[in-house]
């Protein structure tokens, strides 16, 4: 039996793109089971995830969060969960070392490694790889833990009643903040996946709708004294990381010409 569950969310716009993300799912080996969640529209994505032996589960077309959702709901008793966007990949033997890391750790709900940046073609413009520091910054700083490079116990991601539907762009920072009274994080140095940067990405396209939902999630799990003050730090993080978008945004620009 397969103990990972990916779900990989999809309108099956993205042609190659998700043609590769699918393919680096299939690498992974026979411990991983994929559902594509997409429209019935998508009859290309849909045939390509089936030439592939991947699930299709309709999209609800209520939101990213209910469509992943669905997916979750389609366990048939993996131990984990991963996520994939469509046009993002799991670097070769990626899952398996983020497995290992939680059979090492049983006291850990999740664990995550390093994460590229690439561009359409592949060409690696930075890695994210704050390790252990990412969950320190995790209640009041950016989000550093990447959701592509990130493997969560499904008991656990259960408990807390999987993610928020009413989320757009924060289900994962949101699900993280509920996961850490639940268990400690895990992380590794080595690069497990690659996040596709590019100006239609929906946390790159709309980067300040992002952080005002992030800083509206961040203060819902902060200690009643601190609510009213959170925005001493918040938005000073939140310009912070839009600069850094901007300055990622500005290297790709340059690379792709």
């Amino acid at each position: 039996m397969a103990r990972v569950l990916v779900v990989l969310p999809t309108l099956g716009t993205r042609g190659d793109l998700l043609e590769q993300a699918l393919d680096s799912i299939v690498e992974q080996g026979e411990q991983v089971r994929a559902v594509l969640v997409a429209p019935m529209s998508a009859t290309n994505a849909i045939a390509a995830a089936r030439r592939r032996q991947i699930d299709w589960v309709e999209d609800p077309a209520t939101g990213i969060s209910a469509a992943v959702n669905a997916g979750l709901r389609a366990r048939e008793g993996e131990e984990f969960y991963a996520w994939l966007g469509d046009d993002d990949v799991f670097r070769p033997g990626g899952l398996t070392t983020l497995v290992d890391v939680l059979d090492a750790a049983p006291d850990s709900v999740l664990a995550f490694g390093a994460c590229d940046y690439i561009l359409d073609d592949g060409t690696v413009l930075a890695t994210s790889k704050a390790g252990a520091l990412a969950t320190w910054l995790l209640p009041w700083g950016p989000d550093l833990i990447p959701h592509p490079g990130t493997l969560v116990r499904l008991d656990d991601l259960e408990a807390i009643g999987l993610f928020d539907e009413k989320l757009k762009f924060t289900l994962d920072l949101d699900a993280f903040l509920k996961l850490r009274k639940r268990g400690a994080f895990s992380s590794t140095s080595r690069v497990v996946s690659a996040f596709r940067w590019h100006p239609d990405s929906l946390t790159v396209s709309d980067r300040w709708g992002s952080s005002r939902e992030a800083i509206a999630v961040k203060a819902r799990h902060l200690p009643a004294p601190l609510k009213a003050i959170h925005g001493v730090w918040s938005y000073p993080v939140a310009l912070a990381s839009q600069v850094a978008a901007w300055l990622l945004n500005r290297r790709a620009s340059r690379a792709s010409q």
